[in-house]
């Protein structure tokens, strides 16, 4: 077993450092360019689309969930364990200058993220419980490539809700344990995996609605309460502020003494680590992008964007921070949750460590509610079967249970490997359909400049075929909201010099 270990974790490293990572730069600064530096250009649109009135159906219900709503099922899934034990794994090898590394990749990766969503939005379809969609549709309906889909599919649903949900199972059971400490009896992982896969099947047969509604509620109480807790280790700390900003950019660019580590290696493990926090490029937060009811894929895209913000520039950026004051000699550090761990309890006591183990849970339980439902948009993309679906369930419920008691190096290994294929084959589908995502991305822009709510109509492009939603204007927007958004339009086209708008 130590042998299969060793050549998993070694495929996965030659595949990710080789193949994967410079696609995934070279593409990120392609869709940066090409889009005019949309990650950062539309920012403000961002936020605006973040809270966009969901358009209903004729009786009055909401289409499928909400932009925000499925913004916190994406950030569910990218806000995980890696946050916090990624990122100490990358300060312990990499120093200070990793940090600034994977910020970099964050920006980057926001054009690709933004193209990913966007696409996903253009290629969705309809289900009894709102829009799916995701790599396997628009590689089926934009590259006319259904074996492409299927294969991404599975591969997909091998990753997420069964590898990495059972690892983030795995986490909770070991975050308990080490917290009850010494003493803790041996059936106590088998009782938390009970109570983990029972909350996990309570909310997953209720469908997306459910997940979204419970992700609506975890995403932002979990990043406010960990975001108090780094606030109150860096004001604890704050004369070490202006060092550890230093520190981030001036060893971003050398050797670092302390961890040893050379410029190629801190650039390596910083740019990785953030994009398997962010995910940015993966071909997974498209799943649920592409769930949300907008009247425009654009808006999505940019909601998706900052997605990736939130996940880096606010969470991670909190775990660096609450290490790189409390800890200022990281020489032997540990690494992973250890490190991360150790630096909280330092400065805050050991009340602190109860407390990071209630997030963790938080943390990865949203995980597994935004893992399962990648999975299950791409179970309906190959067989929509509903007794498919019920099974599916039921061994995502299982694969939480059993992680909670097994061990993890081997899963992690095999995961991150299979994830670089994942990652590698929606890139080249984005790379290959990004002209139709540039293109919308000019529709929506143009819209914006004419002072309308931007609403797309698969007429505004009628040689893209594949497209099955986005009929008419009454359907997508709703039919009780045309009339509102015509006398909008007519108001702000009356006052367009008055008002900003994005170039």
């Amino acid at each position: 077993m130590d042998m299969v270990n060793e050549w998993l974790l070694t495929w996965g490293d030659l595949l990710w450092t080789w193949i994967v990572l410079p696609v995934v730069v070279l593409l990120g600064i392609y869709f940066t360019v090409r889009s005019g530096v949309v990650q950062f250009r539309l920012i403000p649109e961002m936020f605006r689309t973040l809270t966009d009135k969901t358009p209903r159906t004729v009786d009055g219900k909401p289409q499928s969930v909400s932009a925000f709503q499925a913004f916190t099922i994406s950030a569910a899934s990218r806000v995980g364990v890696g946050n916090i034990a990624g990122v100490g794994t990358a300060i312990a090898l990499g120093g200070p200058g990793a940090v600034f590394w994977m910020w970099l990749m964050a920006f980057i990766g926001g054009a690709s993220s933004f193209i990913e969503s966007s696409l996903a939005q253009l290629y969705k379809t309809k289900d009894k419980d709102g829009f799916r969609g995701g790599p396997a549709y628009y590689m089926q309906r934009g590259l006319k490539a259904r074996w492409l889909g299927i294969w991404f599919a599975i591969i997909l649903i091998i990753c997420f809700p069964f590898a990495f949900s059972s690892l983030q199972a795995n986490t909770i059971a070991a975050t308990v344990t080490a917290t009850i400490g010494e003493g803790s009896p041996e059936w106590l992982p088998w009782a938390i995996g009970v109570f983990v896969a029972a909350l996990t099947a309570l909310v997953v047969f209720g469908g997306v609605r459910r997940i979204a509604s419970v992700t609506q509620l975890l995403v932002p109480i979990m990043a406010l309460a960990y975001l108090l807790l780094g606030l109150a280790v860096v004001a604890l700390h704050i004369d070490r502020l202006p060092e550890v900003f230093a520190a981030i950019f001036t060893q971003a660019w050398g050797f670092n003494e302390v961890v040893g580590a050379a410029f190629g290696y801190i650039v390596l493990t910083g740019v990785k680590r953030g994009m398997f926090s962010n995910e940015a490029g993966l071909g997974s937060a498209p799943n649920a992008g592409a769930s949300a009811a907008v009247t425009h894929p654009v808006k999505q895209g940019l909601v998706q964007t900052l997605g990736v913000y939130f996940d880096t520039f606010l969470v991670c950026s909190i775990t660096a921070f609450i290490i790189l004051v409390s800890v200022p000699d990281l020489a032997n550090a540990e690494r992973g949750i250890d490190l991360t761990q150790t630096a909280l309890v330092s400065t805050l006591g050991a009340w602190s460590s109860i407390a990071l183990s209630v997030i963790i849970f938080l943390l990865a339980f949203s995980s597994i509610l935004g893992n399962y439902y990648y999975g299950e948009s791409n179970i309906e993309f190959i067989n929509p079967n509903r007794g498919v679906l019920a099974a599916y369930r039921v061994l995502v419920v299982v694969a939480v249970l059993l992680g909670s008691v097994v061990g993890a190096d081997l899963v992690w290994n095999f995961a991150d490997g299979v994830m670089g294929l994942m990652a590698l084959t929606n890139l080249i589908a984005i790379a290959l359909l990004s002209g139709i995502a540039f293109r919308l991305l000019k529709d929506y822009t143009q819209q914006r400049r004419e002072g309308r709510d931007p609403v797309f109509t698969r007429d505004r492009m009628p040689d893209v075929t594949g497209i099955e939603v986005w009929e008419d204007e009454i359907s997508v927007t709703g039919p009780i909201d045309v009339p509102t958004k015509r006398r909008q339009a007519e108001k702000h086209r009356d006052h367009l010099h008055d008002a900003p708008h994005p170039e």
